[in-house]
């Protein structure tokens, strides 16, 4: 907006909006930067945190055998299991299944080289 010398009557709705506006980008500008100051700490699960927190909602049994057969990454302290988050994600992210068009790129790119 262009910079008011005298604000009037009638320029008032609009220098008011103005300022509105400067300190919605403020306030946004503050949360981001107070976000990125925080150190992020990793979120440990126990069995039943990861249980609820796995889209599945799997038993604990179920989770125990993933356990056992190696299948989910795990961190032991004593006899308690211990989950990270970070690692649970990424392990979840796994599973995920590609598009057609990612699984035609793979083959192109797999024919390509042989």
């Amino acid at each position: 907006m262009e910079h008011l010398q005298q604000i009037t009557l009638e320029t008032l709705p609009k220098a008011f909006m103005h300022l509105l506006d400067e300190v919605r980008e403020l306030k946004t500008f503050l949360i981001q930067k107070n976000q990125e100051a925080q150190p992020q700490t990793e979120q440990w699960f126990d069995l039943v945190e990861l249980c609820n927190y796995h889209p599945d909602k799997p038993k604990p049994a179920t989770v125990y055998g993933w356990v056992f057969a190696g299948k989910i990454p795990v961190n032991k302290g004593g006899k308690k299991l211990r989950f990270l988050k970070s690692e649970i994600d990424d392990w979840l992210k796994q599973g995920r299944k590609m598009t057609v068009e990612e699984s035609s790129l793979k083959a192109e790119q797999y024919l390509k080289n042989k």
